[in-house]
């Protein structure tokens, strides 16, 4: 005849150490990458969480651990997911909070004194698993407020988060709804999916790198180093880009040029230093008349180049703009004669281009005759 017992999926005590290696491994991983990437100060941040993670867990497994206070293992638990998601707010050049991030393991302790969260009570577990879904959810809103990344990596940063906090959310329920003898399995399955979470937000971070990096190597690849706006070849493929999405609805776009006049007796006069500080100059005051769908580019040396969506009406008023923005600005008066010798020289051409010759060849042609 069979006994009466609970089944499980795995012993409990196995399943612990398991996590336990695998925070350390993840935590040694990040720690090596650090090393390799020292700029990149989040990499030792998750480390650190995981360690302490693989402590905290560490605590609650081994026996010697039983004389402890519960608390302290909680505490530490709570400690790693505050570190966690100042790494990220971090690795997203964004402040880190140090009272948002290390209140829970400040105030747990304390928390755990009162009668009512003695160990073991609903409230405690069900005030823990708030917390830890908290700190989840503060993750996620981090990488949904990263627009830099590709599409793929915003979802998966959210959705990943997003389901842990669920399952931590769920656990007080379970107790409440399951038996007695099924707490076992629900442990299981509950470090089983801590150990996927972690693997998850290592593999988060690690894309996120990627992302960042594929981000830098192609910005410096379509930017003019010097002044900071679009090369040449970055204007041909977003004017194409944009002629393509314009000829769609029927509208054309209108290609600007601009170039300064007599730009080589400055270097001549004053030497190149002083030119490149012109050509700065004048990008920025591009910049700040286009708009935020306009595109510029330095196409070399003093001539730059813009494309924006309208006829030549719209291309008329920026061209104004860029002759008399900082005039309208408060500026000091060296700077008012500054504009003015700009204003002075500063040559604009503009070609409308039909929607018929917005895409493909055509469109080559078109933008680099106008």
């Amino acid at each position: 005849m069979q006994s009466q017992v609970a089944p499980t999926f795995l012993d409990l005590s196995t399943l612990a150490f398991v996590a336990v290696g695998l925070a350390d491994l993840l935590g040694l991983f990040f720690v090596l990458c650090w090393l390799q990437e020292r700029a990149v100060r989040a990499l030792a941040w998750c480390g650190s969480a995981y360690f302490i993670g693989a402590f905290s867990l560490t605590l609650w497994v081994i026996p010697v651990s039983q004389q402890l206070p519960s608390e302290i293992p909680e505490a530490l638990a709570l400690l790693a997911c505050g570190v966690v998601w100042s790494g990220i707010r971090l690795f997203h050049t964004r402040r880190i909070h140090p009272i948002s991030a290390f209140a829970g393991v400040a105030l747990w302790p304390l928390l755990c004194q009162i009668p009512v969260f003695a160990p073991g009570t609903k409230l405690r577990l069900a005030t823990g698993a708030v917390v830890v879904a908290t700190y989840t959810f503060a993750i996620a809103c981090e990488f949904w407020r990263e627009r830099r990344k590709s599409l793929i990596s915003r979802r998966a940063g959210v959705l990943v988060p997003m389901l842990h906090a669920a399952v931590f959310l769920s656990a007080p329920l379970m107790q409440l709804l399951l038996p007695a003898h099924a707490g076992s399995v629900w442990l299981t399955l509950f470090i089983i999916q801590i150990m996927i979470y972690s693997v998850g937000v290592a593999f988060l971070v690690l894309l996120s790198i990627k992302d960042q990096r594929v981000d830098m190597y192609r910005h410096a690849a379509n930017t003019d180093s010097l002044t900071g706006v679009m090369n040449r070849r970055a204007f041909s493929e977003h004017a194409l880009a944009l002629a393509a999405q314009r000829s769609l609805r029927g509208k054309s776009v209108t290609v600007m040029m601009f170039d300064l006049d007599h730009f080589k007796s400055i270097n001549d006069r004053f030497g190149h230093a002083v030119g490149d500080a012109v050509l700065k100059v004048f990008a920025q005051m591009l910049r700040n008349s286009m708009r935020a769908n306009d595109i510029v580019a330095r196409l070399g040396g003093e001539e730059f180049a813009a494309i924006v969506p309208g006829d030549l009406s719209v291309a008329a008023l920026i061209g104004e703009r860029a002759h008399g923005l900082p005039d309208r600005r408060r500026r000091s008066r060296r700077s008012r004669r500054q504009a003015r010798w700009f204003r002075s020289r500063i040559s604009t051409r503009s070609s409308s281009v039909p929607t018929e010759l917005s895409t493909g060849r055509n469109a080559k042609a078109a933008t680099g005759s106008a």
